[in-house]
């Protein structure tokens, strides 16, 4: 018998994470804003891929992909070449990146958007990446019915995990991280924290620096949106110009920008550290990947740069304290999976059911007229349109069974088995169609004998 397609397997997901560089290295395979449409359209087309996500986080930079009948293709080849701009040396790439293919794809997702795969356990802001990434690719045209299903579901399930878990509980965030190194260092409390960019993560610093009672400075390329942040945190803001050029007297700088190459460089932090006290030089957070912040110039002027690294290993000492936590987690995702399966499925098929439904109500037709026409020519045109109109409802419900055979064929196959098609059927009509003796699978235990 012939074997059901693999609904999931035309899902993919190729990429790098900070299990295998750390989170700093990830900026050697970040695609730059300016372009990255255009040559993630160009990568899908190359591919032969129908859909195609792009998720850049702290934590992770990965391609989601659908690609329908290429098989078990792997494009950690063309993927290293795109995120990188060279092609790979021999294995290379597959050192490199990681590849999910199928199921494997859609439960590694899930993972991600639940928080279970984030250096920081639980980590909040992956939800809003994940869903970004999903907007993203719905604007370039490259998000199909394929990964809106799948990101439909991570979604869902990061919610569940969200309201149903104790996972986001006690937990300590990246940003949570750099407020406590920030608050740790401050020598004195009356200086001004630098903001540098107006990201969604130097936002929620802020947030938390001003519940504690820091005074801020928001520092941004464009001064308008430096000034619109400063006003919603009670702060003053300055042009990225000024500041490199005179910056003012600081007790630490949390720096989280889209820029590709460092903006406070070696001038620039020389003249942070002349204005600095004896015994009060800022610390520097830098939050960015790749880095706003030049460490080997932080070395030689004397000023100590915290960088993604060293964030995420305190997330993860903090992680040991609550992986209790994530099991119910997990065990959402768990069943998150046959649910995904089951979506899946139903799209994959769905021209099957439409195609028996019409063809039902093409047989009823044609016998309708043939009646009408041969033995009841009589009728008038309402009559007609009456005994139509039963015929076609008679047809779908009889067309229903067939139908709800082919999902249990779906569901509870493999390989087209008798028994499967039954399990399809309403209870009562199952037990009609079935002979006897097959009420049961074979592997089902059997009812003890009865005494005589």
């Amino acid at each position: 018998m012939a074997t059901l397609p693999p609904v999931l397997e035309e899902l993919g997901v190729v990429g790098v994470s900070w299990r295998q560089e750390g989170s700093e290295a990830l900026a050697g395979y970040a695609l730059p804003d300016a372009g990255r449409g255009e040559r993630l359209k160009r990568f899908a087309e190359r591919a032969e891929l129908d859909e195609l996500a792009y998720l850049d986080t702290c934590n992770r930079v990965e391609l989601v992909f659908s690609q329908r009948g290429a098989g078990a293709r792997d494009l950690r080849g063309l993927a290293f070449e795109l995120l990188t701009g060279r092609p790979p040396r021999p294995g290379e790439a597959q050192r490199s990146l990681k590849a999910w293919r199928g199921e494997g794809a859609c439960e590694h997702l899930l993972v991600v958007a639940a928080g279970l795969d984030s250096a920081a356990l639980g980590e909040p802001e992956i939800v809003g990446q994940v869903r970004a990434c999903r907007n993203d690719a719905n604007d370039l045209g490259l998000l199909g019915p394929r990964l809106q299903v799948l990101f439909d579901e991570a979604l869902r399930i990061a919610a569940r995990v969200r309201d149903e878990t104790g996972l986001g509980r006690g937990r300590v965030s990246l940003a949570e991280i750099a407020v406590r190194r920030v608050l740790e260092s401050r020598a004195d409390r009356n200086s001004p924290v630098a903001l540098l960019g107006v990201s969604a993560m130097t936002r929620k610093v802020g947030r938390s620096l001003v519940r504690n009672g820091v005074p801020l400075i928001v520092v941004n390329r464009t001064e308008e949106r430096a000034a619109e942040l400063a006003a919603a945190l009670g702060g003053r803001s300055l042009a990225l110009d000024d500041f490199l050029s005179r910056p003012p007297e600081l007790g630490a700088v949390v720096a989280s920008t889209g820029a590709r190459t460092p903006l406070l460089t070696e001038p620039a932090l020389t003249r942070i550290a002349a204005l600095a006290p004896p015994g009060g030089m800022p610390l520097l957070v830098d939050m960015a990947v790749p880095g706003n912040i030049d460490g080997p110039a932080c070395e030689r002027v004397g000023l100590r740069r915290v960088g993604m690294d060293e964030i995420v290993e305190a997330a993860q000492a903090n992680r040991k304290a609550r992986e209790s936590e994530a099991a119910s987690a997990r065990q959402l995702v768990d069943e998150a999976l046959p649910r995904v399966r089951e979506r899946f499925a139903e799209r994959a098929y769905a021209p099957v059911y439409g195609a028996l439904q019409e063809h039902y109500r093409e047989v009823a037709i044609e016998g309708l007229n043939r009646l009408l026409d041969k033995e009841l020519p009589g009728l008038g045109s309402s009559e007609r349109r009456t005994v139509s109109t039963w015929a076609e409802g008679l047809a779908r419900r009889l067309a229903h069974i067939p139908t709800e055979g082919v999902r249990g064929l779906l569901h509870h196959g493999p390989e087209g088995s008798l028994d499967a098609f039954f399990e399809g059927l309403a209870p009562a009509l199952r037990r009609q169609l079935r002979p006897s003796g097959a009420d049961r699978r074979p592997d089902a235990a059997a009812p003890p004998a009865k005494r005589p």
